[in-house]
């Protein structure tokens, strides 16, 4: 029996357009060492671990009338070759170069009619290193039946483990008289499957007339010579273009920063962005009009027994916090941002950095994608999404090469033409953003004023150990928060 799509996958389905394709990616960079990993031990890798993400050789097959949510159905003429694609740089190639190359690849949808994921073997980037971007869909991604195939590709040693042989064979696909037999079935035996078709369509109906609307105003706006309606410089609509910004920076600074301040380094973060929008938005004329703050979506980790279990050991809940852009002091942002945090905190639910970066595999590219699907949920309640996941702390590998860098790269959602994720490994910090090509022409700008207003930050925490503004307790921290 084929497993039913959920109205939430549906929903994000309808949701994804040219302009706004509905996928999750990451660029990893490996050095080979004297491991001969190139793409012909990808492919094999790859083959090798598939057996742990079954979804991975499955497709959507809809219904025909649309009698009930479309089905997943094994992929009977599945090609790994299609999704496992090779790549270069001339080389020595630069990492401006080779963003230049996952912006162009992030901006294409996936082909609905194969399995929802990609991978690129990037090869040519200076000191013989390489690079590896995945793609996948958020419909793949559920943290409950399935996660990332980046979580399942890395290894804790060079030693790649030998797994048994993987024996599988697709199913037989499902004719039309199969498929409208089974959702007959299903309505009768199981009535959600009723309500979960209805609130599918009724969705898909609303979208559509919403999408319409859009549309209009964006005539409307163009016509009349009108910026596009919306609170903040970062809310407009999407061209079918992305750049891709990447910044290292050393967990160690952000360490430091969080003993100094009584704080968290998801706090650090969260005032590094903070600083890093100020400066860019100062920089093209925007803050001094008006902007006070803006309202960010930071997913997190909790234990909660009211929300839909993960695999992971924990769920992923919305939380929301205003980020200060109207204030001038950098230790000041940090605290205010550190502030929306503390009665998350004495909630009991939070799960610390240092438990979620001791999970077994390497869970980041799974809560960025976790994170992505609240995001496009909670779409019209924030302005910016920003997703941080602590990562190990000790060097993995794949097919025996070291990964020495990972940076998310989450996607654009229709009306939020930027968006943030960062990710903690092997003692740094690793920030991606995705931005509109079209709508924020000047993005590269933000990785400077990012590194910048970290470096504000380190500043205020060299000469000793600050208080906290009166009034306002110390937080406990974990070690690796």
């Amino acid at each position: 029996m084929n497993e039913r799509l959920r109205p939430r996958d549906v929903a994000l389905l309808a949701e994804e357009s040219t302009s706004s394709p509905m996928h999750n990616a990451t660029v990893e960079i490996f050095d080979p060492g004297t491991s001969g990993f190139d793409y012909a031990r990808l492919v094999e890798l790859v083959a090798d671990r598939l057996a742990f993400v079954p979804r991975y050789r499955q497709r959507i097959q809809t219904v025909p009338g649309r009698m009930a949510n479309p089905v997943w159905v094994d992929d009977d003429s599945f090609d790994l070759g299609y999704h496992v694609r090779r790549s270069a740089l001339p080389r020595p190639g630069s990492l401006d170069q080779l963003r230049e190359l996952v912006a162009r690849i992030v901006s294409r949808p996936l082909d609905r009619n194969r399995p929802l994921w990609e991978i690129y073997f990037v090869e040519g980037l200076a000191d013989g290193q390489v690079a590896l971007l995945s793609k996948s869909h958020q419909v793949l991604v559920d943290g409950i039946e399935t996660v990332d195939i980046g979580q399942v590709l890395l290894d804790t040693s060079p030693e790649r483990g030998q797994l048994g042989p993987d024996d599988w064979r697709p199913r037989r696909r499902p004719s039309p008289f199969a498929l409208m037999g089974g959702a007959v079935r299903d309505s009768v035996t199981d009535p959600g499957t009723v309500a979960d078709t209805a609130r599918s369509t009724a969705g898909t109906v609303l979208r559509g007339v919403a999408g319409t609307a859009r549309t209009t105003g964006r005539v409307v706006d163009a016509l009349a010579n009108r910026r596009p309606r919306g609170e903040s410089p970062i809310i407009g609509p999407l061209s079918q273009q992305r750049r891709v910004v990447t910044v290292r920076t050393d967990l160690a600074d952000h360490r430091k920063i969080r003993e100094a301040h009584g704080v968290t380094v998801n706090d650090v973060v969260l005032a590094t962005v903070t600083g890093g929008l100020r400066a860019w938005l100062m920089s093209r004329g925007e803050s001094m009009r008006g902007i006070r703050q803006i309202r960010v979506l930071a997913p997190v980790s909790v234990i909660d027994a009211e929300l839909e279990a993960t695999a992971l050991g924990s769920q992923i809940a919305a939380h929301y916090v205003d980020l200060p852009i109207w204030e001038a002091s950098p230790v000041v942002r940090l605290h205010q941002v550190s502030y929306s945090f503390l009665a998350h905190q004495e909630t009991g639910r939070g799960v610390s950095a240092s438990r979620l970066a001791a999970m077994a595999g390497f869970a980041p590219t799974t809560f960025h994608a976790l994170g992505s699907r609240i995001a496009a949920a909670e779409r019209r309640a924030y302005q910016l999404c920003v997703t941080n996941v602590p990562g190990p702390q000790a060097p993995l590998y794949a097919a025996g090469a070291r990964m020495v860098a990972t940076y998310p790269v989450p996607p654009l959602l229709e009306g939020h033409p930027l968006t943030i994720g960062v990710t903690s490994y092997d003692g740094g910090v690793y920030y991606g953003l995705t931005a509109d090509r079209d709508m924020l022409p000047d993005a590269d700008l933000l990785g400077p004023c990012l590194r910048e207003a970290l470096d504000e930050l380190l500043d205020s925490a060299t000469g000793g150990r600050t208080r906290a503004p009166r009034g306002r307790r110390k937080r406990k921290t974990p070690d690796d928060a």
